[in-house]
Order: C-alpha cells, then sequence, then structure tokens
C-alpha cells in the first residue's frame, strides 16, 4: 500500500515535507506521533493522529507513539489561548500506561514483526538533561528569528492574546524538536506526523536533525477536524468524547458517530474507518439514494464503536438505541448496565423512592402519584390504565390493584414508566 496516496484520497494530509513519499517508497521507515498525557484516556481528537499511525503499521512501515510526559509537564502553545496545568511524574505514568492499552487495539506492539508497534515516553531522555546542556547542545543550533517565525508563537505574541507567552511555552519546539533528534538518532525515525496546528513544532525538528546530524528528516500533517456546522469535533454538550467506557459509554459513544451529519459522516468514514475507495463509494451512493437510512452514518458508528470497544458492545448500543423509539421488551431493558441505562435516559426525569417501600410491595397507583409525582392524581392513572396507556419497564400495566416489588427493579435499582408513547419517568430504589 502507498501510504501517502491512502492518505490523500482519505483527506488526511494537510502539509508533506518534499522527498517525504519518495523516502517511504525506498524503505520500512519509522514515523512517530506525539500524545499529550494529559488525561488517563484518549479521546476521539487523538483517533486522526492514531489513525494515521495505524495505516502507516498497515503500509509495512514502523509506527511510534511517543507519549509526551516532560512535554505534558510544559504545554504545547499551538492553537492554545492560555498555559496548562502541570503533571507530576506519578500522574504521567499512570496516564501513560492507560494509553497505551488504549493503543494496543489500533496498533500492533506484541508481534516479531519488524514494524511492531513501540510506544516511547519523552521524559525519560529528557528527565536527565541539565539546562545547560539543553542550552549548549540544543539552544545554540536555532536562532530566535526562527522561531518567532512560527504562526503558533506569533499568536500568542499578537495583539489579540491578552495572555502573552511564557518562556516555558516558547521552549516548547526546542523541546519538541529534541524528541525528533533522540528519535532519530535511537530509532532511526525519519518523519513526524500530527496534525497541522504541529508543522512548526515538526519542522524544528528536522531542522535540528540537518544541523547536528547532517541527516534528512520528513514532515506530515492531517488538517484539523471540523465539523460542517464550524463547531468543533469530538465536543459534545458534557464535554469530550472519550474511549474510556467509564467516561463515556459505548451507547454514548455509538450515539455520537450514528448522528453526525450527511456531509461530517462522508467525510469521517474515510478518516476513522478502515474501508476502501470502492466499499465507501458504495455507501456514498447509498446515502444520495435514500438519505433518510442514513447508511453511512450506521456503517461509520459500527465500525468505529466495534475498533474502539467491542462487536459486543456495538451490539448492546444498537439495542439500547432501539429502546426509546419502542422497539423494546423487559428482556432486553434488563440485559442494559447501569451505566448504559443511565445514558440512554439521560434527561428523563427521576424520583426517588425507599427501597423498604418497594420491597414491601406497594400498589401501583400508590407509587405514582402518592410516593412520585409522575401523575398529577390516581383519577389521571386510573384513566391511563384503563386506557391501556400505561407500561412498567416496557411491560403493560392492566391491573389498577397491580402491586410493585423488588422484582420489578431493573439492575436491583430502577424502575422505567412509560406513560403514552412519549412520557418516560424513571424511579429509583434508595
Amino acid at each position: 500500500m502507498n501510504f501517502v496516496q491512502e492518505l490523500t484520497w482519505r483527506g488526511m494530509i494537510h502539509d508533506i515535507m518534499p522527498g517525504t513519499e519518495e523516502q517511504l517508497q525506498k524503505e520500512m521507515t519509522s514515523a512517530y506521533v506525539g500524545i499529550d498525557p494529559t488525561a488517563d484516556s484518549l479521546h476521539i481528537g487523538h483517533l486522526v493522529s492514531v489513525m494515521m499511525l495505524k495505516h502507516f503499521q498497515l503500509a509495512g512501515h514502523k509506527p511510534i507513539a511517543l507519549v509526551g510526559g516532560a512535554t505534558g509537564m510544559i504545554g504545547d502553545p499551538s492553537g492554545k489561548s492560555a498555559e496548562r496545568n502541570l503533571l507530576d511524574e506519578k500522574t504521567l505514568r499512570h496516564n501513560e500506561d492507560c494509553i497505551k492499552k488504549q493503543l494496543a487495539k489500533f496498533l500492533d506492539f506484541d508481534s516479531d514483526a519488524a514494524n511492531a508497534a513501540e510506544l516511547v515516553n519523552n521524559y525519560d531522555w529528557m528527565k536527565e538533561f541539565s539546562f545547560l546542556e539543553f542550552i549548549r547542545d540544543i539552544g545554540k543550533h536555532i536562532t530566535v528569528n526562527y522561531m518567532m517565525a512560527k504562526d503558533s508563537v506569533k499568536k500568542r505574541l499578537s495583539d489579540e492574546s491578552k495572555v502573552g507567552l511564557s518562556f516555558t511555552e516558547f521552549t516548547y519546539q526546542l523541546v519538541q524538536g529534541t524528541d525528533f533528534l533522540h528519535l532519530y538518532r535511537e530509532k532511526n525515525c525519519k518523519l513526524q506526523m500530527g496534525g497541522s496546528d504541529q508543522w512548526g513544532n515538526i519542522t524544528t525538528g528536522t531542522e535540528l536533525v540537518r544541523r547536528k546530524e547532517s541527516g534528512e528528516a520528513f514532515a506530515l500533517t492531517c488538517p484539523l477536524i471540523t465539523k460542517a456546522d464550524g463547531g468543533k469535533f469530538g465536543k459534545t454538550e458534557s464535554g469530550n468524547v472519550w474511549l474510556d467506557p467509564k467516561l463515556t459509554t459505548p451507547y454514548k459513544f455509538y450515539q455520537f458517530w450514528l448522528n453526525v451529519s450527511d456531509a461530517d459522516a462522508e467525510k469521517y468514514i474515510k478518516i476513522f474507518t478502515l474501508l476502501n475507495k470502492d466499499e465507501v463509494a458504495a455507501l456514498v451512493k447509498e446515502q444520495e439514494a435514500a438519505p433518510h437510512e442514513r447508511p453511512l452514518q450506521k456503517r461509520l458508528a459500527r465500525e468505529v464503536t466495534c475498533m474502539v470497544h467491542s462487536e459486543e458492545e456495538y451490539d448492546k448500543a444498537v439495542e439500547a438505541s432501539q429502546i426509546l423509539f419502542g422497539k423494546a421488551t423487559t428482556e432486553s431493558l434488563a440485559r442494559l448496565d447501569k451505566e448504559t441505562f443511565l445514558s440512554v435516559f439521560e434527561g428523563v426525569p427521576t424520583f426517588d423512592v425507599a427501597r423498604n417501600k418497594i420491597d414491601n410491595g406497594v400498589p401501583v397507583v400508590e407509587l405514582l402519584a402518592a410516593e412520585t409525582a409522575a401523575f398529577p392524581s390516581k383519577g389521571e392513572l386510573r384513566r391511563t390504565i384503563k386506557g391501556n396507556g400505561l407500561s412498567l419497564n416496557k411491560a403493560k400495566v392492566t391491573d389498577q390493584e397491580y402491586l410493585v416489588t423488588a422484582n420489578d427493579l431493573i439492575n436491583g435499582s430502577y424502575i422505567l414508566v412509560q406513560k403514552g408513547k412519549k412520557n418516560y419517568y424513571i424511579i429509583e430504589a434508595v
């Protein structure tokens, strides 16, 4: 597979240094991507560069994922309006371990292949570097004029920026350049990849390799992912969409991809899946013929959810998605774990009822019209039952004397009350 051609049709190349494609065709090459370890999980904003590494390995080359333990202690000014919090080593090491587990779903770290992936942490080689050594061995090779010309620096020094730029952040590109120099020397790494906002930092590295080693190194960046409506990719009202199921449930993760616009779905399916050109073209045709069926979004959501979580979690997410649209049974509700249940019914009015009342058995009329405010009166509730309009846990209630007990609790905690077709309430036993 020609890596550059593959990324080109997928819309994943923003800038590429001349000679990069020729280098990749000449020999198996090592390339690295830097990953910020400020959290113990990746989010979908990281997925673009992770997919670049995945394609790189599939093309027969060697991917290196660099966890920025040292750079995470400084903070990159690129695209940022303010300086970030600095992390201690214990936190960084924990985050590194968690990130490697997630990356292992995309990259082959464990095989004996010559192009098996590697994970490195720049803290390991930067921690012993004294300040005097740094300014002597690195600083003297890059002029201030060169550093000031970078867009990331210019923006923070412009009249629009109210916070300025600390010396710590100003040196960031030298630290990142040192990473490239180190990996060039130690791992024969000749290419760095990243988002388009990293171009200035990456080319500082290629310049250091040229000046210190008389070597040739290369740079390739992908566009920053945007949404068709101009909103920020990967952000929802509740914040980042994380890869860790404890931070973003597989159901919510699946829903994020399922709900992207048609224009975004066509773009994202090329970037975030391994589907080939013909498969994508066929899906685009299907979408044009029947946009209401949303084949692009469905396939995108399936591919990414299976890759990040598993096919089993994908199946659960699909089943959970159908619950709100009436295609559910008491059994399918019972199969939902607590997190997914709460994700599906996020925002639904919830009432707390003492567990001992439910354990002892409480008449349905008492529970819904007296213990909670799900119904304004017992009379209205009785009329709803008579008209076949009340369900508990997706099962119709036809008996006005029905006794609600602990057997009705989903996951030992919840009862889903449905009034008519669209009104839901949750009762939680506390």
